[in-house]
């Protein structure tokens, strides 16, 4: 445990004199190492969805926490590791619900079944998608939403690799279409998270409409095929 502190209680009701005591104290329990590394973590990713990296300072999330600055160092060490810790969190929440997602076995499906799982993270974990979505000096070539995209296409590469051969199309242009699919989407969702128009489940039909059908092919009213509808 991180600190454990039991406030002392004063005496009982005391002398003929008919003194006031002071108010006895209750017990009083501070967070263990592994409350106040969580706790930190919720605030670090609140202020770093509202003011990015370098707006936040170890300053402010110590006095947020009603800590002193070296108990950020203590879990993090810095603003640099506590940084690190919430984009890797949030990177493994998307992608784990994108990959869960795909399995339906008509690639129409597949196709919403992701675009429904990345609408619903920027919904239900807005705060997450607009640190992923930001750039920072921490994240080069890694944590950044470009090398989640990246791993996310990875996944739909494998769909896409056999759904070309079973049409007679060169395999190897998979991770091209993978890229510009989930590219496409993942885009979408940046834009429809200030507009949040219109609903969801229409989102995610005309993306599918665009991607399945083309310029050339769209419906005018386009229609999931899956059992979700909303």
């Amino acid at each position: 445990m991180e600190d454990v502190a039991i406030e002392g209680r004063t005496g009982g009701s005391g002398g003929s004199g008919g003194e006031q005591k002071p108010p006895r104290r209750g017990r009083r329990v501070r967070m263990t190492g592994a409350e106040r590394r969580e706790q930190l973590l919720d605030i670090g990713r609140t202020l770093f969805a509202a003011k990015g990296f370098e707006g936040t300072s170890v300053e402010e999330i110590a006095a947020k926490a009603g800590v002193s600055k070296p108990v950020v160092y203590e879990h993090f060490g810095g603003k640099e590791g506590l940084y690190a810790v919430v984009v890797d969190r949030e990177m493994r929440q998307l992608l784990d619900g994108v990959t869960g997602a795909l399995t339906a076995g008509h690639p129409r499906e597949l196709l919403e079944q992701a675009a429904f799982a990345l609408l619903d993270y920027i919904e239900n974990y807005t705060d997450g998608f607009r640190i992923l979505v930001r750039d920072s000096p921490v994240a080069q070539s890694t944590g950044t939403f470009a090398s989640l995209i990246s791993d996310i296409a990875t996944q739909v590469e494998d769909i896409l690799g056999l759904e070309f051969k079973a049409r007679g199309f060169d395999p190897k242009l998979a991770p091209l279409y993978a890229q510009a699919l989930v590219g496409s989407v993942a885009l979408t969702g940046q834009w429809w998270l200030d507009v949040r128009k219109p609903k969801k489940a229409e989102v995610a039909a005309h993306l599918v409409n665009l991607a399945w059908h083309g310029l050339d092919g769209l419906e005018q009213k386009p229609r999931l095929i899956g059992h979700r509808k909303s």
